[in-house]
């Protein structure tokens, strides 16, 4: 091999492998962006752990938030990597929620209930609606204090672990629950629609203050409804 020969294939191959590195990266970068799909966050509570006293406590907030709902986002967004779901949006995700692993849809569930959960709360709260949450409420259940009976009953009732729900479905209002971390948004559940409010009737959520007495628990939660936020998904 001549010397000008020798010398163009050293280049090339110096050029390869310089490049090398670059392509690997690019291609890495390639294959991140095509497996980067929606994923869950635990946005900072709205208000401190201690401002629903006396009704929820603040040992009870911090448990609940920083250990059980950071669970469930973590857990969440493990299983959505693992299984390559193709979804972009919450929403989405519930809509075929029935084809995904169990770990997936209670760890789903559980991340955008309490999302809500905690915005349906804010201190100096609660009482009897006005505006078109009251009017809606009145209604559809007749008045107001038949809608926090059937609401409080739906919640009681509900066996074990699960959530209370008042929910927008074609155009009509609807009280319902759901087991576990399930949610009207769900295609595999009983009750459907917009989640318009909603109660964990957990143990987790209560049991540090209440124990067993969910029924206090209830009482003490109608206190601390926030109705700006459920006029705001009213729309």
């Amino acid at each position: 091999m001549d010397r000008k020969r020798f010398l163009n294939r050293s280049l090339q191959a110096a050029a390869s492998v310089a490049l090398a590195p670059a392509i690997l990266r690019a291609a890495a970068t390639n294959s991140a962006s095509a497996n980067d799909g929606f994923r869950f966050t635990q946005p900072p509570l709205p208000y401190p752990f201690e401002a629903l006293e006396p009704h929820i406590d603040a040992l009870t907030m911090q448990v609940h938030y920083g250990k059980h709902h950071a669970a469930y986002v973590k857990n969440a967004n493990e299983a959505l990597a693992a299984e390559a779901v193709p979804a972009t949006s919450a929403e989405q995700l519930f809509g075929t929620i029935g084809t995904v692993s169990t770990k997936l849809r209670n760890n789903a569930g559980g991340a955008w209930n309490h999302e809500l959960f905690w915005a349906s709360m804010a201190p100096g709260k609660g009482g009897a609606p006005v505006g078109k949450v009251g009017d809606a409420l009145n209604g559809a259940f007749g008045s107001f204090d038949k809608f926090k009976e059937a609401f409080t009953d739906a919640a009681m009732k509900r066996f074990g672990s699960g959530w209370a729900w008042l929910v927008a479905h074609e155009g009509k209002l609807a009280i319902g629950s759901s087991p576990n971390q399930d949610n009207p948004l769900m295609e595999v559940g009983e009750l459907r629609g917009r989640p318009l409010l909603g109660l964990d009737v957990w143990e987790h959520a209560y049991y540090l203050k209440y124990q067993n007495k969910r029924n206090e628990y209830v009482a003490a939660w109608w206190n601390l409804v926030n109705w700006d936020a459920v006029a705001g998904r009213m729309g």
